[in-house]
């Protein structure tokens, strides 16, 4: 029997900064503290590129995003998912496929990149307790 890792998917409406933001932070504390977990960052209405205010302030962070372009959320991805975690209103489609946690307090990247980045952190955080 192959062993899948579980995934924690974020998603973004764009799929170009808050997923990639969470999930290149989630996938680094994972690893630093042993969890069997892996992250994808994902849109529900994806951008042609990745914000360049997310990858510069990513790299600055010592960090790379896990996509190189904004990716499509897909059913079966949401079916397989240990968890899904939302930045946006999911269309119905997909919230009737699991349950999404919500984190509406992060403020836009293209504002204040740094800012965005602690609120995800700080969600981060309490969720790596919880998995």
């Amino acid at each position: 029997m192959k062993h899948s890792t579980p995934t924690i998917i974020f998603v973004c409406e764009h799929g170009a900064a808050k997923s990639i933001i969470a999930s290149a932070y989630f996938n680094q504390l994972a690893q630093g503290r042993d969890l069997d977990f892996v992250a994808l960052a994902r849109g529900t209405n994806p951008d042609p590129e990745l914000s360049p205010k997310t990858v510069l302030g990513l790299q600055q962070d010592g960090l790379a995003s896990t996509e190189t372009t904004p990716q499509m959320l897909s059913i079966q991805e949401v079916v397989s998912a240990q968890r899904v975690i939302s930045f946006c209103d999911l269309p119905a489609e997909y919230q009737q496929k699991t349950i999404v946690e919500q984190w509406e307090d992060v403020p836009p990247v293209s504002e204040d990149y740094e800012k965005a980045r602690d609120a995800i952190l700080a969600h981060l955080n309490f969720l790596m307790t919880n998995l």
